[in-house]
């Protein structure tokens, strides 16, 4: 918020000694806020990306957007190509996977300053789009800087890059499927808004492109639709009701804007419904900034976000959808991996625990991110009679607290040489191999038997390498083999094929 704060007055003493056009002053704000949430790569590159990527891109969003307006067919064309090329560019690395989310973010500035009866700028305030863009980038660099050096914030992790996976033929890759179940929604979005909402089709538009966006799944795009209904209804209304006591262009609304920017920033930790419902909540306050009556459009706002919200949801269902099932098994998958490389560094290589940390807790954020609709889920199956039956998500549960150790057990290995020797790790270490057993198992749907969460929390110092400890995860391990030898015999007797998966999966167990 510091940093919106300031690149909107460095907008607004442009905008004043230049007497440029006000929705330079929204593309600030958006742009800074949404900036400083994506946050720039690590390295000198990654903070010189945003510097180039954001003033050419702000500059086609502007293009765009006059397009729009003089040639509505056309100009949503236009921006619905680009939209989905953002999306699409993704399989080419990470590098162009940051280009292409910082390159989202003026078209979306785009829309949010598309307020009815406000026109766009001329082709003379392309260059001031462009600066603009720079005084956001600059504002958000230099926010996170200090924060960084005074200790305010931690320094971002190396983003985490889960293992290459073989080409699949002809299977398209996530990112192509993004790509284009964007592209249809947004393109559905912006018939449905001209048709039924003339005047405000960009509220289908953006819901349409927050529930498509960053779709991890049928499960998570229908979690993210629900919520962002919910969370929009609620900021609408809230918005329409203070909207009313401030006249159009009164500068209290505008300290009642970034006081609700701030509210919802620090509230989407909790729950992306409260994030919706205050965005929601700005830009009903900024439609009445202009002059727009609050009261009459509470109803065609409402309606708009659920059309935009089922366009969204219907997208990434039927257009090659992506099963929630596979994402939570690629990504539990990538999380045992690192797991199991952590269990074996411990024994063998202590020096790479902390890098084998860093990716762990990389595969642990990815799986959090799609842990909403999963445990919205078992929760809801769980009331309705089944407490006990196993669930994917029990996956997730395990495998986050498994971090604790992890780190614990890291922390150790810059102090003891020989980490298992270390006061505590082998009672840590044991819970880990035991816990990386039970999220297999979870994955799979499997009922898995419970642990006390204090088993995983970093014990009282015990003698160092006491026999007690080893013969405990000793005794843990042999269960484990004993247990694929099980698996082993009970697949065999359906056909040889998984087989030689089962079997591969205990000898990598035994080795470690």
């Amino acid at each position: 918020m510091a940093a919106t704060l300031a690149a909107y007055g460095s907008a607004l003493l442009l905008e004043h000694a230049r007497h440029l056009h006000t929705d330079l002053l929204i593309q600030a704000v958006a742009l800074t806020l949404a900036f400083s949430r994506t946050g720039p790569g690590t390295g000198p590159a990654g903070r010189i990306l945003p510097l180039a990527v954001l003033p050419p891109v702000a500059v086609a969003a502007a293009e765009t957007a006059r397009l729009m307006s003089a040639h509505p067919a056309a100009g949503d064309a236009v921006f619905t190509v680009l939209l989905g090329a953002t999306i699409a560019v993704r399989r080419f690395g990470p590098r162009a996977t940051g280009a292409g989310t910082l390159a989202v973010l003026p078209l979306i500035a785009v829309l949010v300053a598309q307020v009815p009866g406000v026109p766009p700028p001329g082709h003379a305030q392309d260059v001031w789009a462009a600066l603009v863009a720079l005084i956001a980038a600059s504002w958000g660099l230099a926010a996170r800087w200090a924060a960084e050096r005074t200790g305010f914030t931690r320094p971002a992790a190396p983003a985490y890059a889960p293992p290459a996976r073989a080409g699949g033929g002809r299977r398209p890759s996530a990112s192509t499927r993004m790509s284009l179940q964007m592209t249809g929604a947004v393109g559905a979005a912006f018939a449905a808004g001209h048709l039924a909402f003339p005047g405000h089709w960009a509220w289908v538009v953006l819901t349409a492109f927050v529930v498509c966006s960053g779709a991890r799944g049928r499960a998570d795009v229908l979690h993210k639709g629900v919520l962002r209904t919910i969370g929009a209804a609620a900021g609408t209304a809230a918005a329409t009701v203070t909207a009313g006591a401030f006249g159009a262009h009164d500068p209290r609304g505008v300290v009642v804007i970034f006081t609700v920017l701030t509210a919802a920033t620090w509230l989407r930790h909790f729950g992306y419904a409260y994030w919706a419902g205050g965005v929601t909540a700005v830009l009903a306050l900024l439609y009445g900034y202009f002059g727009q009556s609050a009261p009459d459009l509470l109803g065609t706002r409402l309606e708009a976000i659920a059309v935009g919200a089922v366009l969204g949801v219907a997208a990434s269902w039927l257009i090659l959808p992506i099963r929630s099932a596979d994402v939570l098994r690629r990504r539990a998958a990538d999380a045992l991996a690192v797991l199991q490389d952590v269990l074996a560094a411990a024994r063998r290589d202590p020096d790479r625990l902390a890098g084998h940390q860093v990716r762990f807790d990389g595969a642990v954020r990815r799986l959090e991110q799609i842990a909403g609709p999963l445990r919205a889920h078992r929760g809801l199956r769980r009331a309705v009679g089944r407490p006990h039956r196993a669930h994917p998500a029990d996956a997730i549960d395990t495998l986050r607290r498994c971090a604790g150790p992890v780190h614990a057990i890291a922390r150790r290995a810059a102090e003891h040489h020989d980490v298992l020797a270390a006061p505590g790790i082998p009672r840590l270490h044991a819970a880990v191999t035991a816990d990386l057993v039970r999220a297999r198992r979870a994955v799979g749907g499997r009922t898995v038997p419970g642990r006390h969460p204090a088993a995983l929390e970093e014990p009282a110092p015990m003698t160092p390498g006491s026999p007690a400890d080893r013969v405990r995860a000793a005794l843990i391990e042999l269960d484990t083999a004993l247990r694929a030898l099980q698996r082993i015999f009970a697949v065999a007797r359906g056909g040889p094929g998984p087989v030689t998966r089962h079997a591969a999966t205990k000898r990598t167990r035994v080795r470690a």
